[in-house]
């Protein structure tokens, strides 16, 4: 699960980390007031679960309360659209003024789940305030990675090894390393699977301030955070993904034109492969799991049906317990349901009953390309069109 900002920080302020004077406001009004409180000047960020918000316009340096209202005014109650959020973008709420900081240099500092390492990992760059993924593929040497062992933690002597690799003064070293320390706390405390502070500034006073915050929650691990579950923010997710998770499908938005319904996560990374390799590209990754009754099948095509930008669909069954013949006629259902939505479909069915799941298909009204195997499949959704 994802926070805003604004949220972030107050949970690494809980934990002893900096950030700049500010507070959230919803509407223009509050943003001139809390200008005002902050000596006239100020930053105003748009508060969206999406990175990028500097490129695409969503953070405002504004000289007078006015000017805040203003920023404010246009930000509030629009679609914001970075290279996140797809074309429909996210709706803007909300707004965090905060205080302008003389920053002397901008730091990346980030934890996160590492499955290489088999745990959490520091990450580090005295290139802060730009893409993390730019600087790796550009000047990977200045990335500096820590794995943290899960049994001792965080020990003191990486800590300080991290400070003194980001080439920065002798006396930061002593708060850099608190820093790191406290932040590995707010990642254990709240079960995360990341913690970025992007940039994280070095003031001309010696400071070290979190002037960007983005924290993710482990959702599997939100049971046990019911304080966490009430900054859930549904309006910035898709509306399909929600609607998949009701239904226990994992289900994630892509940016391509071939719905994918699959059984099995391993099976449903080699579907993209497959879409990939076809010169095309998944309009989404969606694991129906091993258990499927029909209505659930049924429901997961519908899914894939209702987003746009579906051209084609490819499904690829390997029947366990899930039997073919069973998928086939969810598949049915769906277009029972939905028959103005149906596309061309490519069906690739193995296993448990997968002769009589083809039949069904085979002698449905439906437009389908039944295939054997995945070379077969990727020439055909070539075709599907």
């Amino acid at each position: 699960m994802k926070i805003h900002e604004y949220q972030a920080k107050e949970i690494l302020v809980n934990q002893g980390v900096l950030v700049p004077k500010g507070r959230v406001a919803s509407t223009p009004e509050e943003a001139a007031a809390i200008t005002r409180e902050l000596g006239g000047h100020s930053v105003v960020k748009a508060q969206v679960h999406a990175g990028g918000r500097g490129k695409a316009g969503g953070i405002k340096v504004v000289s007078s309360a006015e000017e805040a209202a203003e920023a404010a005014k246009a930000l509030i109650g629009s679609s914001f659209v970075t290279h996140q959020t797809g074309t429909e973008g996210v709706p803007i709420r909300s707004v965090l003024v905060e205080e302008l900081v003389d920053v002397a240099s901008e730091l990346y500092v980030a934890m996160a789940i590492d499955g290489a390492a088999e745990g959490v990992v520091v990450i580090a760059s005295a290139a802060g305030g730009m893409e993390i993924e730019e600087v790796a593929e550009t000047a990977p040497e200045k990335i500096i990675r820590e794995p943290i062992d899960p049994v001792l933690g965080l020990q003191p002597f990486q800590a300080r090894r991290i400070a003194y690799g980001l080439d920065l003064a002798p006396e930061l070293v002593r708060p850099l390393s608190t820093l790191f320390d406290n932040i590995y706390k707010v990642f254990l405390e709240n079960d995360c699977s990341l913690v970025e502070i992007n940039p994280l500034g070095v003031t001309s006073d010696g400071k070290v301030l979190a002037m960007d915050a983005k924290l993710n929650v482990d959702d599997d691990a939100m049971f046990r955070h019911r304080d966490l579950q009430q900054l859930h923010d549904p309006e910035q997710e898709d509306a399909l993904e929600i609607e998949a998770r009701e239904f226990d499908i994992n289900y994630v938005k892509l940016e391509g034109d071939v719905g994918c319904i699959v059984n099995g996560a391993g099976l449903a990374m080699a579907t993209m492969d497959v879409t990939h390799a076809a010169g095309a590209a998944p309009a989404n990754f969606l694991d129906i799991g091993g258990g499927a009754d029909e209505a659930k099948v049924a429901k997961a095509l519908k899914i894939v049906l209702s987003d746009a930008d579906v051209k084609r669909v490819l499904i690829n069954i390997f029947g366990g317990i899930l039997r073919c013949d069973v998928a086939a006629r969810g598949v049915l259902l769906a277009a029972k349901e939905m028959p103005e939505a149906m596309r061309p479909m490519v069906v690739r069915m193995l296993g448990t009953n997968a002769e009589e799941g083809r039949d069904i298909l085979r002698n449905s009204d439906i437009d389908v390309t039944l295939v054997d195997n995945l070379k077969q499949a990727a020439n055909a959704i070539k075709n599907a069109i």
